[in-house]
C-alpha cells in the first residue's frame, strides 16, 4: 500500500492512496496528514491499515497532475519541523563501503594493507551486525543531516549550501517512525530517500563525515505500508538539460545489507533522547552506489531520479544552489 501527501486545489494538505502503478491516486477524504493517520492508529490500537478504512476514498486522479503542478510534499511531516530528526547509518551496502574506503585510503602506501576504519566498521557488520541470541548485532556509523526543514518535496530543488564543494546523491531506503505516548518508536514504513551529501568534503579527511552530511535530502514521493521485501533493485541517474549523463541500478533491502533493519533501528533508538513522545524520525539506511565513485560531477540544474519499483513513481529532484545563508562576520553579540 502506497501513500502521499500534497497539497489539493485549494493549497490544503491531504493525503491520498497511490495505484500500484503509480500513474493514479485517490483522496482519503477528511485525512490531513500522515501523522495524523498515524496518532489516529496508535490511539485506536489499530495499524496504519486498519486506521484507514474510517477514511471514505474520494475519486481517482492523475498522480501525473500533482507533479505538473508542484503540489506533492514529503510522505510524513510533523506539524513543528523542529520536532523531526533527520538521520542515517553509512557502510551498510558492500558499494558504499568499497567507494568510502577508496575515499579514505591512507595516503602512505606502505599501510596499504591495513584496514581503514571505513572498512574495519564494514567488516565489523559482515561479521555481527544482526541480532544474535537475544542480543543486539555491532552498532553502524551514525550521522545526523538536520531536521524537518531540510527534507525537500519530491520534486522540488535540493539547495546546496553556497560552501558546498560537491552535489552527491546517494539513492537509499529510509524508514519513517513516530513515538507514541509512551516512548515507544512506531514505524509507518518505508520511503525512497535522496541521502544528499559532499563526498568531495568528506575526502578531506573522514573526520569532516559530519560536516560533509549537514545538507538537504528528499523523500518519497511516497510512503510504503506493510512489509518490505528482503531484495529491491532500483535505478538511480542524473539527468542534465533532459539527457541523462550517468545511470545506474543499484540494490538494497536485507539481503544486500550487512546489517539487519531492526540492528540499525535498535541503534537508533536505543539513545533516550530520541523517545520523545510526538517526535517524527526519518531514518536512512546506507546507499549501494553513488555517482561521485564513478568520477560525476553534477552541476546546479542537474536532476537527480531515483526510482524502486515497489515504491510507485520515482523521486525527481533538481539541484539548486543556495544563496550564503550566514556572513563571516554574523555573529551579534547581546
Amino acid at each position: 500500500m502506497l501513500l502521499i501527501q500534497y497539497l489539493d486545489t485549494d493549497g490544503q494538505p491531504a493525503v491520498g492512496l497511490l495505484s500500484a502503478d503509480g500513474e493514479q491516486y485517490r483522496p482519503l477524504v477528511g485525512l490531513t496528514s500522515t501523522y495524523t493517520l498515524a496518532q489516529a492508529a496508535i490511539a485506536s490500537g489499530r495499524d496504519l491499515a486498519a486506521a484507514l478504512q474510517d477514511y471514505p476514498l474520494g475519486a481517482p486522479a492523475p498522480y501525473a497532475e500533482l507533479l505538473d503542478r508542484g503540489a506533492l510534499l514529503p510522505p510524513l511531516t510533523h506539524p513543528d519541523p523542529a520536532h523531526c530528526y533527520v538521520t542515517g547509518t553509512g557502510l551498510t551496502h558492500l558499494g558504499s563501503a568499497a567507494t568510502r574506503d577508496q575515499m579514505h585510503q591512507k595516503l602512505n602506501r606502505q599501510e596499504h594493507a591495513e584496514l581503514t576504519d571505513s572498512m574495519k566498521i564494514f567488516q565489523l557488520g559482515l561479521e555481527g551486525g544482526r541480532h544474535q541470541s537475544g542480543q543486539p548485532g555491532v552498532q553502524p556509523e551514525w550521522f545526523y543531516k538536520g531536521d524537518g526543514g531540510i527534507v525537500a518535496a519530491p520534486g522540488q530543488p535540493l539547495p546546496a549550501p553556497d560552501f558546498a564543494l560537491d552535489y552527491g546523491e546517494e539513492p537509499e531506503l529510509v524508514g519513517l517512525y513516530i513515538i507514541d505516548p509512551c516512548g515507544q518508536p512506531c514505524r509507518l514504513g518505508f520511503a525512497v530517500g535522496n541521502e544528499f551529501s559532499d563526498h568531495v568534503t568528506e575526502r578531506q579527511n573522514y573526520l569532516y563525515l559530519a560536516h560533509s552530511k549537514l545538507r538537504p535530502c528528499a523523500i518519497g514521493p511516497a510512503l510504503r505500508i506493510g512489509a518490505l521485501p528482503a531484495a529491491l533493485s532500483g535505478d538511480s541517474r542524473i539527468e542534465r538539460d533532459g539527457k541523462i549523463v550517468w545511470q545506474k541500478p543499484f540494490l538494497t533491502g536485507e539481503a544486500n545489507m550487512c546489517h539487519s533493519l531492526a540492528n540499525l533501528e535498535y541503534h537508533h533508538f536505543k539513545y533516550q533522547q530520541f523517545l520523545r513522545p510526538g517526535d517524527v524520525h526519518l531514518h536512512f539506511f546506507g546507499t549501494a552506489t553513488l555517482s561521485f565513485a564513478d568520477g560525476v560531477k553534477v552541476e546546479a540544474g542537474d536532476e537527480f531520479v531515483i526510482h524502486i519499483p515497489e515504491f510507485g513513481p520515482a523521486l525527481r529532484n533538481p539541484v539548486a544552489r543556495a544563496p550564503a545563508a550566514f556572513d563571516i562576520e554574523g555573529v551579534r553579540a547581546l
